[in-house]
């Protein structure tokens, strides 16, 4: 027997988990629809279509900012929290105008990214342990500002929570438009490449002479305004503010939807095709689970499950 008749079910196999960690997710979509399609009570209609687009805007946002910091080699665990965060300062500052509310509450979120930012590039602590202290803090500071649910009162607000434009929601709108911007970043620009270079070998990238601190700062910043954005607009559509509950496991969510996507986890590469499509995956497996009358531990339980799958596929073909 050849060499060559030996290594090919080695090959076989590693061909397929290359095929699964580039395409998976698509085909996960596509067999959630077909499975949705086929059991779900009208799973096809335009309603129904408008509503999974407007549930899963805000994962899709914050999964655009979590894919940034996990391709720098790190991540940021205090989505949820901005989130939280900008609810408060949306609601407290709603009376200077819909826009100017908007505003501060997103300045609060870039606030708290410029603090996880300059942890992890000046004193050098562990992305992981920097974004849990401001997850924590986040939300402390988010009840302190406003400690319970607010019914939020503005025309402004109710017109961006339902409004649309041909039939498309706005709110689905605003999640394209920065998917296609976050994505024209990172393959375009010179900040995209430096962070992917920043994230496969950061001391390589110091002694090639990137602006390293520069770039993980706006990477983290970014990260936040983009959880402040989410939060604004899940304020919209419940028209309410609560950080009690907004935001709770977005983090868990986000991650989910940008390893699931195709981004490692060892950072070096972000796929913001496959994130939104991970994102997508996410809201139609809850969907699913929630339709069919389950708990909803078992969308945790499925989310976990979805995670091993891709970390797994992932570290195989690392080791090839």
């Amino acid at each position: 027997m050849t060499d060559l008749a030996l290594r090919r079910p080695e090959l076989d196999r590693a061909r397929a988990l290359r095929l699964l960690q580039d395409y998976g997710v698509y085909a996960g979509v596509v067999v959630l629809i077909l499975v949705n399609v086929l059991i779900t009570p009208n799973f096809v209609s335009g309603e129904n279509f408008r509503t999974q687009a407007v549930q899963v805007a805000p994962v899709m946002i914050v999964a655009l900012g979590m894919a940034l910091a996990i391709g720098s080699q790190g991540i940021d665990l205090a989505v949820g929290s901005v989130m939280a965060l900008s609810t408060s300062l949306l609601s407290l500052y709603l009376g200077y105008g819909p826009w100017v509310a908007v505003l501060i509450a997103i300045v609060g979120g870039m606030v708290i990214g410029l603090a996880n930012g300059s942890l992890i590039a000046f004193v050098g602590v562990q992305p992981i342990v920097a974004t849990l202290a401001l997850m924590v803090a986040g939300r402390g500071l988010a009840l302190v500002l406003l400690p319970q649910l607010k019914d939020v009162r503005d025309p402004g607000m109710a017109t961006l929570g339902s409004g649309s434009v041909a039939g498309i929601p706005y709110l689905v709108i605003i999640a394209a438009a920065l998917a296609v911007a976050v994505a024209f970043v990172v393959r375009r620009t010179t900040f995209g490449r430096q962070l992917l270079a920043i994230g496969d070998s950061r001391p390589a990238a110091q002694l090639a002479g990137l602006p390293v601190r520069r770039v993980l700062i706006i990477v983290y910043v970014v990260s936040g305004a983009l959880a402040a954005i989410a939060g604004v607009i899940a304020t919209a559509r419940l028209t309410a503010s609560d950080p009690t509950s907004l935001g709770n496991l977005m983090e868990l969510s986000a991650i989910t939807a940008v390893v699931v996507g195709g981004t490692p986890l060892t950072g070096g590469r972000v796929r913001i095709g496959g994130t939104v499509a991970g994102a997508v995956l996410i809201q139609l497996l809850t969907a699913t689970l929630i339709k069919h009358d389950l708990p909803p531990s078992w969308t945790q339980i499925a989310q976990a499950i979805v995670i091993i799958a891709a970390v797994y596929a992932a570290r195989e073909r690392g080791k090839r």
